[in-house]
């Protein structure tokens, strides 16, 4: 017997996706108001498919509420948010990097040399989906990463951050996937290579240079 999901059920998940992809992509600004009726007027549906995605969206910091007034869009990070997020990250990332490649079995070898393949090359331009499936491949590398490292509580923390979706909104068509691709080949060689201190150093590197890249650029 084939399970169909229920019609509401799909109509949430895509008004959650193309107001997300609205956020992401700049096509609501950082800290504008959210109207409710105005959205689920343009987008055709009732209004409460849009409180369910606002709901979702406030769960990832991309949207907050206000007291009595609705929703508004968060605000891009700043350069110190910024650079307190990448200083976290190299707190975490470098030493679970160096674990991961310790406990490098064939299974996990297998796992992150398919996750590696997902995305075997910078996406060809930069519209909204070739650089979410990219932002989507470094974000599931780095988690794959940690939890072979086997540290649960780095892995909630990292993905308390919501790191990705941060930014994917600052990044956003700026390229750089070249470059993300280089260093996480990198970084999976010396995880292959169980060399703990070439994967610290491989992680720190890629880090470093994309916090570089983006404050660049702010």
């Amino acid at each position: 017997m084939v399970l169909r999901i229920p019609t509401r059920r799909v109509l949430a998940d895509d008004v959650y996706e193309q107001i997300r992809a609205l956020i992401m992509s700049d096509g609501m600004k950082p800290g504008a108001r959210v109207n409710i009726d105005e959205l689920a007027r343009q987008l055709e549906v009732s209004p409460t498919p849009v409180r369910e995605a606002l709901a979702r969206l406030e769960s990832e910091e991309l949207v907050s509420r206000l007291p009595l007034r609705g929703y508004r869009v968060t605000d891009l990070l700043n350069r110190k948010q910024v650079d307190d997020l990448y200083a976290l990250r190299l707190l975490l990332e470098p030493p679970s990097a160096a674990l991961a490649a310790g406990r490098m079995t064939p299974e996990n070898i297998r796992l992150i040399e398919e996750e590696l393949a997902t995305c075997p090359a910078a996406p060809a331009d930069n519209a909204y989906d070739d650089y979410k499936n990219l932002t989507a491949h470094d974000q599931r590398l780095h988690e794959l990463i940690l939890r072979i490292a086997g540290n649960e509580a780095v892995l909630q923390s990292f993905a308390k951050t919501h790191c990705h979706l941060h930014l994917f909104r600052l990044n956003f068509q700026q390229p750089f996937g070249v470059q993300t691709i280089t260093e996480h080949r990198a970084i999976v060689d010396a995880l292959i290579a169980r060399d703990e201190v070439a994967a610290s150093a491989a992680m720190a590197a890629h880090l470093e240079v994309a916090r570089s890249r983006l404050l660049d650029r702010m």
